[in-house]
């Protein structure tokens, strides 16, 4: 989990249909570029870090007993 650059927004962005230029991307990886710094020390020891597409089927699962 490390700080999104310029690019990685903007790609982002264009896969959402909401493509962004330069000046906004860069806006927008400062603006959320401190949680991502906030959660590198613990990034990887949560469970649905690893397949974040995989969480809401995970949390949908019956537990037998």
């Amino acid at each position: 989990m490390t700080r999104p650059t310029t690019k990685e927004i903007q790609a982002t962005a264009q896969i959402a249909g909401v493509p962004v230029d330069d000046e906004i991307a860069t806006r927008i990886s400062n603006s959320i570029g401190p949680a991502f710094e906030g959660f590198a020390a613990i990034a990887g020891t949560l469970p649905f870090d690893l397949e974040p597409a995989l969480y809401p089927l995970a949390q949908t699962q019956k537990v037998s007993k």
